[in-house]
């Protein structure tokens, strides 16, 4: 059962999480990807998740699929997941929201994985903001199983279409939802009839 109900379904959610993406985060102009490749445009999801009606619309989302995945936490590397696993507990999720650092901390708890303690038995679901390549996610996957976690499912705002689904689903062994893709978010990018 939700903890906050939406005053709206996944269908108007979706809508408007594409364009929330659309008006605020496409960003067109030669860019460096996270994965060294250059692109002709970039799809910066804080730039709309950041904004109410983005962060609502995907927390929407994400709490819905955590439900059908019967997820108990959800998160992802930072800084791409903070604001998702956090929107999914405003969403109505009931789970935990946890961060998964680059590297484990060399003070304090020393800890890699942020937030409540994940235990025995949690369903982590884990959350990104943009797929390419798939490689921040694998690096997700990679920290909680780790800890010995299971993984029960992965969540992308936006994939690319760049072969990152399926690093992420063989990493995974889990299944695997982008809530939108760059088909929706930029149509009529320049290099669409070569993906």
């Amino acid at each position: 059962m939700p903890i906050v109900e939406a005053p709206y379904g996944v269908e108007e959610a979706r809508r408007r999480l594409v364009a929330a993406l659309r008006a605020e985060a496409l960003v067109i102009g030669e860019v460096v990807l996270t994965s060294g490749a250059v692109a002709q445009y970039l799809v910066d999801v804080k730039r709309a998740i950041l904004l109410p009606e983005g962060f609502f619309a995907a927390g929407v989302l994400i709490a819905e699929q955590a439900r059908a995945l019967g997820a108990t936490a959800v998160g992802g590397l930072t800084m791409g997941a903070d604001p998702l696993a956090c929107a999914a507990l405003a969403g109505g999720a009931d789970v935990k929201a946890f961060f998964v650092r680059k590297e484990a901390k060399q003070h304090g708890l020393s800890r890699r994985i942020e937030g409540p303690l994940l235990t025995d038995g949690d369903r982590c679901l884990i959350v990104e903001d943009v797929v390419t390549t798939g490689g921040s996610t694998v690096k997700a996957i990679e920290a909680v199983r780790a800890e010995g976690r299971e993984i029960c499912g992965v969540v992308a705002i936006c994939d690319r279409l760049a072969g990152g689904a399926a690093a992420i689903e063989e990493a995974a062994q889990a299944p695997y939802v982008a809530l939108t893709s760059i088909d929706e978010v930029y149509p009529e990018r320049p290099d669409r009839a070569a993906a």
